[in-house]
């Protein structure tokens, strides 16, 4: 194949191979089916060159941009491209400018395709609306976060958001296999031979970005030289050290610290641990697992098993006193109870409770019989008068009621029907009766 000629002459370099293997049309595409499988609503606006603004929101290496660029090629539009993070509002007007000069010479087009749109702030995301309602650009956004945070209503209301998903390991497999064959675009000149096993590593270990596997592959090429062999080990080496896609402040993130959350609250262990793993590789601080675990203690365990927010707290000091990697045993430890306790979310509830009674009653008064008496005065006017101290009781308790007269016999804690509140219930039940008794007999102080 003959070298391309550069700019001065010389012969350039030749692009990477996830550049020279994007998909030139919607059958070499892959993944997505869910998007542009066959009758799904966008493929039929894409075949009928009519997509209108979009915003394509997925993961690294899912295939925004060769779907955007697609788009372009079906609508008969000039492709445009614009970065977010090295470009502004100027070069925006410029677009906007050529856009209707290309619209008024050839009745062509323009497709905008802004990369990373989230990164626009919400003067530069203003700047594109003229444009977009007018009708000059189709608007075509690709974004990693959840553009429902990032994105300005006003934008998302003029567009259709449509979710991509990370590559199946099948899906990315069939992609380095028309690589390693395709003579003309991909490896196939060199006549590698790459060993099953090493395949199947690559094609798992990219986490479905179809263009770390491409890169990853062109690298293991590169080192294996024409009718090279990739086995295992040489796959290993040209993936390096590979981090957990984490991204600390970012929607995965979120997501991940969410899935930790409520494997801990549905009793799975092995979940709770692997989200848990999943993050630290990422880089998180393990303080940010240690804070959501001693809230969950007390959201979904609370009073069916008291211990766990000790356990919780425990192994947070124990973290603090082993530092790292030796902390992450008591993080387990804590994991592993926190998960196999018995679950009640009623401490959440009561206290939501309290706070509504307390919104909607502002002015209750306190009961004269336990308002604080310290001067004659107000003892005179009754403050402290008739309060019963519970521990001149035999058992501990006296009748008599604490709560406001217009919240008099609400109930804001009820005991769920595992572990220790069912001791706590059968206390309860044991204070309503004597209640009971006490009103029979007279009225209760």
């Amino acid at each position: 194949m003959a070298a391309e000629t550069g700019l001065f002459g010389d012969a350039a370099p030749r692009p990477p191979l996830a550049a020279r293997m994007r998909p030139r049309n919607l059958d070499e595409y892959a993944g997505q089916k869910h998007l542009i499988g066959e009758g799904r609503p966008l493929r039929r606006a894409i075949e009928q060159g009519t997509p209108g603004s979009l915003i394509l929101w997925g993961p690294p290496g899912s295939g925004k941009t060769t779907l955007a660029r697609l788009l372009a090629v079906h609508a008969r539009q000039s492709f445009v491209p614009f970065s977010a993070v090295s470009e502004g509002v100027p070069r925006l007007r410029e677009i906007f400018s050529e856009a209707r000069e290309r619209f008024a010479r050839e009745q062509r087009g323009t497709m905008l395709f802004v990369d990373e749109i989230h990164r626009l702030n919400k003067s530069q995301q203003d700047s594109l609306l003229p444009a977009v309602e007018e009708g000059l650009v189709t608007l075509i956004g690709a974004t990693t976060e959840n553009p429902s945070f990032e994105v300005n209503g006003a934008l998302l209301s003029r567009a259709r958001v449509f979710v991509l998903q990370p590559l199946q390991p099948s899906e990315i497999e069939h992609l380095l296999q028309r690589a390693l064959t395709d003579a003309e675009r991909g490896l196939g000149a060199q006549h590698l031979v790459v060993e099953p096993e090493a395949l199947q590593l690559l094609c798992t270990e990219a986490d479905g970005d179809a263009r770390r596997a491409l890169t990853v592959l062109e690298s293991a090429a590169a080192a294996a030289g024409t009718g090279g062999s990739i086995d295992s080990a040489a796959m290993r080496e040209a993936l390096a050290l590979r981090f957990a896609h984490s991204d600390k402040g970012g929607e995965v993130h979120y997501n991940q610290l969410s899935a930790f959350h409520k494997s801990l609250r549905g009793s799975d262990p092995d979940a709770a641990l692997y989200w848990a793993a999943r993050l630290i590789e990422g880089g998180e601080d393990p303080m940010v697992l240690f804070r959501r675990a001693i809230a969950m203690a007390s959201e979904d365990i609370g009073m069916a098993d008291s211990q766990a927010l000790e356990v919780a707290v425990a192994a947070r000091d124990a973290y603090h006193m082993l530092g790292m990697p030796e902390g992450l045993l008591p993080l387990a430890h804590m994991i592993i109870y926190l998960a196999t306790a018995p679950k009640s979310n009623s401490v959440k509830q009561a206290l939501d409770a309290a706070f509504e009674a307390a919104r909607r009653t502002p002015g209750a008064a306190v009961p004269l019989h336990i308002r604080n008496a310290p001067t004659r005065l107000m003892k005179e006017l009754g403050y402290g008068s008739g309060y019963k101290y519970a521990h001149e009781s035999k058992t501990g308790f006296f009748a008599q009621e604490y709560l406001p007269e217009e919240l008099r016999g609400t109930r804001f804690y009820e005991p769920g029907p595992f572990g220790f509140e069912k001791e706590i219930r059968r206390r309860l039940e044991w204070w309503a009766k004597q209640r009971e008794d006490a009103s029979r007999d007279g009225p209760s102080s």
